[in-house]
């Protein structure tokens, strides 16, 4: 189901910080998609949305006087067009990944290392720099411990997963022993 959400999300997050960066509006957008996300997680509020007694011009009424003068006339229009398409569920997943595409375009890409065994600083920096020259840009390194890995690394960064762990290696030994 959250790929599902991703499929959905991923066109409107694209389009809505490809007009955010032509307009010089993207720190806006990105308050402006966030206050959304927020306002239309709200369990009540999220409720009425998945239903469908309720018209969806009466939802978009109710996020535009909670968000009042926050939103920008582009994002109000954009959120008519959420509305329309019937797409409001997918409000949060598009402010993650315009956030994805804000960061990515600053040229800093978010990079998470879970490792069987603690990191110690000296080794983060080491591992920071080789990946950044992997992927050509400053890196945001987060370093998460994770026994269940048993030995080695899993790198997770966007759609990329590069998983050197004893864990994953165990688990292709067993699919091949199964054939």
């Amino acid at each position: 189901m959250a790929g599902d959400i991703t499929t959905i999300a991923r066109p409107y997050a694209e389009a809505a910080f490809e007009r955010a960066k032509e307009s010089g509006q993207v720190a806006a957008w990105s308050e402006a998609l966030n206050l959304l996300a927020a306002v239309t997680s709200d369990p009540q509020l999220a409720a009425q949305i998945g239903n469908p007694s309720v018209p969806r011009s009466r939802i978009r009424d109710i996020i535009l006087d909670v968000c009042g003068d926050a939103l920008p006339t582009e994002v109000a229009n954009f959120l008519q067009l959420l509305v329309q398409n019937a797409r409001l569920a997918a409000v949060a997943e598009i402010a993650r990944l315009f956030e994805v595409s804000r960061i990515a375009d600053q040229g800093v890409r978010h990079v998470l290392v879970r490792s069987a065994f603690e990191v110690d600083a000296e080794q983060q920096q080491t591992l920071a720099a080789a990946l950044a020259r992997r992927f050509g840009g400053q890196v945001d390194l987060t370093v998460e411990t994770d026994s269940a890995l048993i030995g080695g690394i899993e790198i997770r960064t966007g759609d990329l997963v590069i998983d050197d762990s004893v864990r994953s290696k165990i688990t292709q030994l067993a699919h091949a022993l199964q054939f």
